[in-house]
């Protein structure tokens, strides 16, 4: 009896002793969580998670943050709002992580802002473009990194005026970031230019365009110019097809995140030309900010950076950024610190508006242009966000109270 009682003893003791220091090494690190669509949008999202892991290197050789190391516990949500929510309810019960990261798509996006509000945990948008998570579906715990839909399509529109036509095409994947961004494009072209006229429109399914028929839809309308909202593989296809049947021959075409090398560089050496744009010209960016991020990212993974790169570095430097702040990883206090914080980025120095959570990240809008069998941005300029983002007192009929 006696031998049996001191040999549970002693396991007890040791089992207690096993959580002790799994409790002391927990204590050690900061766990946050990322979601994303990897395997649904390999092209932005495979640099993108290079970008934060170059960032979390970064960071943790430098020391961490509150003297502890940062952990990221990453996961997948299959471009699905249903798989997004069930994941994020996982890496908090089961990972404990302190706050989230990450999203691509709108929909994925709209559905950990609004968890993030249900859950009271913080919650960095990365990529997502829709005007809603940061207006009308906006809360205290979210916050968007990225230039929103509006932001970016307001950089296009003074180009777009400038052509001075009266009939356009639309064309747009069918779900929230392309239906805004059309409306957005339509309602700042009307105001700058009140005869333009919209002939035809195709809202395509994500991912399934028939590009094809999207092509004759569109040169059935006889448009003199096309606003083109696509991204990804349904880019290629279209511009493939447009090509193909002379679609773009002497025909302006002003198109939403066409210039971003993770999908202009598949399209090699039939990348559009003359096509006005935003994006990333990573290779002839001259900032010294520019320049060293390259240096690192070439040095770590031997290749160049895309935008989805520059997201994912810019998201965990702005959380490492946030937590110091803060001086904690309460989410209260991380929303109250990211108002107005200030974070450098590749692109230059950035700050999170107080006003919508918005940050002031802008982007490159230029022309593309092919060289050595390879779409690049030429004759562009880098357009701070904060030039193109609604008024306080717009942002306050947009955005519900916190």
């Amino acid at each position: 009896m006696t031998t049996r009682a001191g040999w549970i003893s002693r396991l007890m003791v040791s089992t207690v002793c096993s959580f002790a220091a799994l409790g002391a090494s927990a204590q050690q690190t900061i766990k946050i969580g990322e979601i994303n669509s990897y395997k649904a949008q390999p092209a932005f999202l495979g640099p993108y998670k290079n970008g934060w892991n170059l960032a979390l290197e970064q960071i943790n050789s430098a020391g961490g943050v509150l003297g502890k190391q940062l952990e990221v516990v990453s996961r997948d949500d299959n471009g699905n709002p249903g798989d997004t929510v069930r994941v994020a309810q996982e890496l908090i019960a089961r990972e404990q992580v302190q706050l989230l990261f990450g999203g691509f798509l709108s929909n994925t996006g709209l559905a950990l802002a609004d968890f993030s509000k249900q859950k009271k945990i913080f919650f960095l948008a990365a990529e997502p473009l829709t005007d809603k998570i940061v207006w009308a579906d906006g809360n205290k715990y979210t916050y968007r990194l990225r230039p929103s839909t509006y932001m970016q399509v307001a950089m296009l529109v003074p180009e777009a005026a400038k052509l001075k036509k009266k009939r356009w095409a639309l064309v747009y994947p069918n779900y929230e970031y392309g239906q805004s961004a059309v409306a957005t494009f339509k309602k700042l072209l009307t105001a700058a230019q009140p005869d333009v006229q919209f002939v035809v429109e195709q809202a395509t399914p994500l991912g399934s365009v028939d590009a094809g028929a999207v092509t004759q839809a569109i040169a059935d309308a006889k448009p003199d110019a096309i606003f083109n909202v696509l991204f990804g593989a349904d880019l290629g296809k279209f511009v493939r097809e447009g090509n193909t049947r002379g679609l773009f021959k002497d025909r302006a075409v002003v198109s939403l995140l066409t210039g971003e090398p993770d999908y202009l560089d598949p399209l090699g050496a039939e990348a559009p030309t003359g096509w006005i744009v935003t994006g990333y010209p990573w290779y002839s960016i001259d900032t010294p900010a520019n320049k060293k991020f390259v240096q690192a990212y070439q040095a770590k993974y031997h290749d160049y950076p895309r935008l989805g790169s520059v997201v994912g570095y810019s998201a965990l430097m702005s959380i490492a950024d946030g937590i110091k702040k803060a001086g904690s990883t309460d989410p209260d206090k991380l929303a109250a610190a990211f108002k107005g914080l200030n974070v450098e980025t590749p692109f230059g120095p950035i700050a999170f508006r107080a006003q919508d959570n918005q940050s002031t990240m802008g982007a490159y809008v230029g022309v593309t242009g092919v060289k050595d069998g390879k779409g690049v941005m030429t004759t562009y300029r880098y357009i701070d966000g904060a030039s193109v983002q609604p008024s306080d007192a717009e942002v306050k009929k947009l955005r519900p109270a916190d």
